[in-house]
């Protein structure tokens, strides 16, 4: 009889604290979790640190957190939690215990492999009573985020355009002459557009002279990045390396431009994911917070193509862009795309091309 007693109020206490941790086990237990930096580049590491809290007089015995995350979003040490990566995304569990009106606090160290945005919007808690009788799960919504900019490459490994960056600059503008300021005359030379041919100093001197121009610090640099990669592509990007490989070009040009001095803007015919069905142009800006406007947006920026790179040259034409000096990323230049080049020259713009080239083919390098 005692033995049947005590059966019955081991079977009462199991099912009390049951019924308890089902109703109160979650209830005021608070999770935090946030990234020791708002962004950072390609390859760097950050902190991911969550917080949890059991504010109550109940313990909690165990409690899982399960969450989602993107895999390039990678965990060189996986402490006291599980990962299991898949193509795209990475299932994290994590496992607590916690007293009565305790929190724990911990920092996991992630490599981010991949440019992006990343969102972490969502997390599964789990609790259960002593005796594994029973569980109870709610999901809270997150709103931790960390911007990857594209990597920074170094000048020199940019197949910039000979005549354009080469050789001594002395002055603040480092990438194209003006074409509006003429400091005088020097004798013509082959490459030399006919435009540029000064009569007057031609009559005096009785050989061809074309005007000498000079450089200023009023002009502004916009780069642009063509996510075509052919005339036959559509909106799906067929190399999405090689845009990256394009969005690393743009950022390194538009960090050393600004830290130069140079108002700088940037554009694509792509969206982000704020605004995917919009296409990307940033005016140009200077200083430190128009650098991390540009690097926000470029770590935005979906690989997508939203409209043709004639459409977007178009715009610039439509609006009259004048006095810009455009660096235009392309993987090619079609007949197209070179007739908005010349319509651009002619209304004072100067384009210069930097050429997109797969590792798998013979560099071929573009000069406007």
């Amino acid at each position: 009889m005692t033995l049947a007693w005590l059966l019955f109020v081991a079977f009462i206490v199991i099912f009390v604290q049951g019924r308890m941790f089902d109703r109160f086990g979650l209830r005021r237990v608070t999770y935090t979790r946030s990234f020791s930096e708002r962004a950072c580049y390609e390859g760097e590491e950050v902190l991911l640190i969550e917080r949890i809290a059991n504010v109550k007089p109940l313990p909690l015995p165990w409690l899982r957190l399960e969450s989602l995350m993107s895999a390039s979003l990678r965990f060189p040490r996986q402490d006291n939690f599980d990962v299991h990566s898949g193509t795209l995304m990475q299932n994290q569990k994590s496992f607590f215990s916690l007293m009565p009106y305790s929190s724990v606090t911990r920092k996991h160290r992630i490599r981010a492999t991949k440019r992006g945005c990343y969102d972490l919007s969502t997390m599964s808690l789990t609790c259960g009573d002593i005796f594994g009788m029973s569980k109870t799960t709610k999901t809270l919504r997150l709103d931790a985020r960390l911007l990857v900019y594209p990597r920074l490459v170094p000048i020199g490994d940019i197949p910039l355009p000979s005549h354009s960056w080469q050789g001594d600059v002395t002055v603040r503008r480092w990438i194209l002459d003006d074409p509006f300021i003429i400091q005088g005359a020097r004798e013509y030379r082959y490459g030399d557009p006919l435009n540029a041919v000064n009569w007057k100093a031609t009559a005096r001197s009785g050989r061809l002279q074309v005007h000498q121009r000079d450089f200023t610090s009023d002009h502004r640099l916009m780069i642009y990045l063509n996510f075509e990669l052919s005339e036959q592509m559509w909106s799906q990007v067929s190399d999405p390396e090689l845009v990256e490989q394009g969005l690393r070009f743009a950022a390194s040009l538009a960090a050393d431009a600004i830290r130069r001095g140079i108002p700088t803007g940037f554009g694509c015919n792509s969206g982000t994911i704020d605004a995917p069905k919009e296409m990307v142009r940033v005016e140009p800006g200077s200083g430190a917070s128009h650098t991390e406007l540009l690097l926000d947006t470029m770590a935005k920026v979906v690989v997508d193509r939203t409209m043709a790179i004639t459409t977007f040259l178009d715009e610039d034409l439509a609006r009259g862009a004048e006095r810009l000096d455009i660096v235009l990323i392309t993987a090619y230049v079609s007949e197209e795309i070179q007739e908005r080049i010349d319509r651009l020259e002619q209304t004072n713009n100067a384009v210069r091309i930097v050429p997109l080239v797969r590792s798998s083919e013979e560099e071929v390098r573009l000069d406007a």
